[in-house]
């Protein structure tokens, strides 16, 4: 049976549901283009001012259906590097995406669903949550970006025992080095997911958007490049209605009503 994203909505915040419970919600292609899609229309949606990606029942995700992959091998290559294609699709689709996502994680993100959860801007995971990049227990490379991802938060030592070694980690210890923001009872990730994403619609998300791409575009630009662009985004969003509501609520002592 093929997986489904499922999307509904919760005020101003959009739920995608990965669902193929079946195999604790393995992803596939058919995953990859609605999430491409969905994002889509949500960023030109202004009533949508979050993301957040959970999966359907007991797990997050367990990363590439096995099954596939096996049958994959009998194809031409060019079969599966469509199909990773399409998840790298989505990643970069996420990593671009003007305004936050965040993983609500439960039960194993493994694989693939480890990297998806590492592409998003926030990660809200279980008490219990099991994260393992699983690709070298079956003599498989990362994909999804969970390499990038990784390597850009972490020191390499710690980057190489996940990824070779293939160990399930927790999710304390990965609250410890920074990967995840909050850890939470077991049941309580979409809950608490979709509360931080209720205090991110809460701001102006001209300026989220801003932050997003200066953080995205800070490991590769020079910190002269990087100054001018905090010049250039600073000065737009001042220039920004919201920026006149920010600063006038602040010295009102009232609640902005951001546009």
């Amino acid at each position: 049976m093929a997986g489904a994203l499922k999307s509904t909505s919760d005020g101003s915040t959009l739920v995608l549901t990965l669902s193929n419970p079946e195999f604790k919600n393995a992803l596939g292609p058919e995953i990859y283009a609605a999430g491409v899609e969905a994002l889509n229309a949500a960023e030109n949606n202004p009533e949508i001012r979050s993301v957040v990606i959970t999966g359907e029942g007991v797990n997050f995700s367990a990363g590439g259906n096995l099954h596939r992959l096996q049958t994959n091998r009998e194809l031409a290559p060019e079969v599966q590097t469509q199909s990773i294609d399409g998840l790298h699709s989505w990643i970069d689709s996420i990593r671009t995406f003007p305004k936050p996502v965040i993983a609500a994680v439960e039960g194993a993100a493994a694989g693939a669903g480890f990297s998806l959860a590492l592409a998003c801007d926030f990660v809200v995971a279980a008490e219990n949550a099991v994260f393992v990049m699983a690709y070298s227990n079956v003599a498989l490379s990362p994909d999804g970006g969970g390499s990038w991802s990784l390597s850009r938060a972490l020191p390499r030592a710690l980057v190489t025992e996940l990824l070779m070694c293939g160990d399930r980690i927790g999710t304390a210890r990965l609250h410890a080095m920074g990967l995840v923001n909050r850890q939470v009872t077991p049941g309580d990730a979409l809950n608490e997911a979709l509360k931080l994403a209720d205090t991110l619609n809460a701001r102006a998300p001209n300026v989220l958007a801003s932050i997003k791409e200066l953080v995205n575009d800070a490991a590769s630009n020079t910190l002269s490049e990087h100054l001018d662009a905090e010049r250039a985004h600073f000065v737009r969003n001042l220039q920004h209605p919201n920026g006149g509501e920010g600063i006038s609520a602040f010295l009102e002592k009232r609640t902005p009503r951001y546009s």
